[in-house]
Formats: C-alpha cells, structure tokens, sequence
C-alpha cells in the first residue's frame, strides 16, 4: 500500500505498559493507559505491537481469554484503544466507522451498535450490506492478490471451537510448533492457578495434541522448551460474594509468589508440608505442576478459595481492591494453614 503518496491519515495506537508506563502515555476515559505509536499521512513503517500486548496481560496476571459474555479481551486490546483515538480526533463530531464484519458474521454488527459509546458515531458495515461472506471475501482476495489469505486472529484465541474452525486452528498450529509451545503455556500457567481456566471452554488446547503424532509431538516438545524457565510457587485465593441485592459480584483474587525455583524442586516442597499438614495435594509428573487446595471451592455463593500452585513464573502479584478486608470477612480466619507464605 502506497499510503505517503496518497496523503491517508493512518494512526496506531496500544495498550502502554502497567505503571510507570512509556513517556507520553495517556489515559481512556476508565482510567486506562494507551500510547500513540504513530499518526501520519506519511507512515514510513508498519508497527508489529506495542508496549503491552493482550499477550503480555493475560500472561501476567495468569488466565486466558473467557468464552463467557462479551469479548472482553477484544474490548480490551482493540476497542477501548481505538475509541480514544476516535474522540481525540473528533471530539463528538459525527464520523463514519467501516467495519470489517462479514455477512457471516452479522451478529457481531448488532453487538457493535449495542457497544458504542461514541457520540456521533454510525458504523458501517459494507460485507453484510453486499452479501459478501468468509469465503466470498477469501474468493475475492485469492483473485485480486493472487494469494490466499488466511483468517487473522491471535494464536490463543478461545474461539474457534465455538466457530466451528478449530480444526483449521489446529492445523495452523501443528505448522508453527513453536507458536503452539507458547500458547500450551499460557494455558497451562492459568489452569494450574485456576483448573478451570481451559482455553476452549469445557476442553483444553493441549487434550488435541497425540505425541504419538510427529507433528504433534513437534508441538509438545516445543511446550516443554518452553516450560524449561524458572518457575515459582504461588499462593492463590478468590472470593465469590454476593451484592446486596443477591447477585452474584465479579471474583475478586489475590495472588503472590511465595517462592521461585525449578519446578521439581517446588513440587517436593509443596508436595511434603502439604502431605505433613493432612492438605490434599495433586502433582502433574509429566509437565511438572503441583498444587495443593488449602481451601477448596464450596457449591454456593458466598464462598472463598485458597491453593498453593507451582507454575512457569510469568505470573505478578496481583491483589483485588478491598480483597484483604472481604476475605478477613467472608473467612474468619478460619481456612487452614500451610508454613509456605
């Protein structure tokens, strides 16, 4: 694309890290951070990512896309960051905005027009309004380019198995075998932190790969490459309250590392005090997990969650506003007790 001979506005902006953040990070209405990357009609370069991807973030706190309710991770990574570029620019302004939704996908436009929250803004959306589908648009491209033209989408996606594209999603995995390592442990990282925290939902990324499969087995040695990192142990608990109306509020969690290390040695640890203290205790002998529920998940609300768990040590200390108090509340300061933290 020849855009500096053409004069078009092009813009990139993202997510800037956690705090302190990148000089000349500003603030979305909600008190998040974003950077401008660039803003030209003379773009000279394309920018791969920013200063924190959807990647970094969901690696650092140790969990996975939801399935569940609205795209958060989309919202997240691409909506709120563009939406404060929007009302930089036009300040209320009416404006158009093109979106790429195809006719297969006309559920997504309804969605978009219930989340905007931009005044003056009208999408458009020109592949529904042609009828022009996925494969239409791939026919098209394939014509126009000569190429074909894969579905973009980030490699830990969790929705391809609802799309019905998991098995094309599979494959593309099985070609980068070390893209499918790093997706494996992120997934891992978050069920060993949460058993839970499956990528698709009800079924794990990692239950479809069969080492007795050479392509397959490409891919889980490149997750044990990838599990060759130090690792740390870490102690986890959640609150599930309910309002004052009976609704159920958002989990709130506390994480912290207690200690750092390889994983053997972390799930001897572990594994010992929880056995000397009567703590049922799991170990995962082949990928090197070990986790402990100290308090395990009741079946009714309000109720509270406390583990020890080794894990890959990508994972920051986290605690949720107000957690502290909540849980002295909620507990009692009645949940056993383990010599690690």
């Amino acid at each position: 694309m020849q855009f500096p001979g053409v004069g078009i506005h092009a813009a990139a902006a993202a997510r800037a890290r956690r705090a302190p953040g990148p000089a000349g990070a500003q603030r979305t209405p909600e008190g998040r951070r974003v950077h401008s990357l660039d803003d030209s009609r003379r773009p000279e370069r394309l920018l791969v990512r920013g200063p924190w991807t959807l990647w970094d973030d969901l690696e650092s706190v140790g969990t996975v896309p939801q399935q569940a309710g609205t795209r958060k991770c989309s919202l997240w990574a691409k909506g709120a960051v563009g939406d404060w570029w929007l009302a930089q620019v036009f300040n209320g302004r009416p404006f158009r905005q093109v979106m790429g939704f195809n006719a297969d996908e006309k559920g997504r436009c309804l969605r978009d027009e219930a989340a905007s929250k931009l005044p003056g803004r009208a999408g458009l959306y020109p592949l529904v309004d042609w009828g022009w589908g996925r494969q239409q648009v791939e026919d098209y491209l394939l014509a126009r380019f000569g190429v074909h033209w894969p579905k973009s989408y980030c490699t830990f996606c969790c929705f391809p198995v609802s799309m019905g594209a998991l098995p094309a999603h599979l494959e593309r995995m099985r070609a980068h075998p070390d893209i499918a390592g790093e997706v494996l442990r992120l997934e891992y990282t978050a069920m060993s932190l949460n058993p839970n925290a499956k990528l698709y939902g009800r079924r794990t990324l990692l239950e479809f790969f069969d080492r007795a499969r050479p392509r397959d087995r490409a891919c889980l040695e490149a997750f044990e490459r990838e599990l060759d990192m130090p690792w740390a142990l870490y102690h986890v608990r959640r609150l599930f309250l309910v309002s004052a109306d009976g609704g159920r509020r958002p989990v709130m969690r506390s994480t912290g590392r207690v200690d750092i290390g390889r994983p053997q040695q972390l799930a001897r640890r572990l594994i010992s005090v929880s056995e000397r203290h009567r703590v049922d205790v799991e170990h995962d002998p082949v990928f090197g997990r070990a986790r402990a529920w100290v308090h395990p998940r009741g079946t009714a609300w309000p109720m509270a969650e406390e583990l020890f768990a080794t894990a890959p040590a990508r994972v920051i200390d986290k605690q949720d506003k107000n957690f502290k108090p909540e849980w002295e509340a909620l507990t009692s300061g009645s949940t056993a007790q383990l010599p690690l933290a």
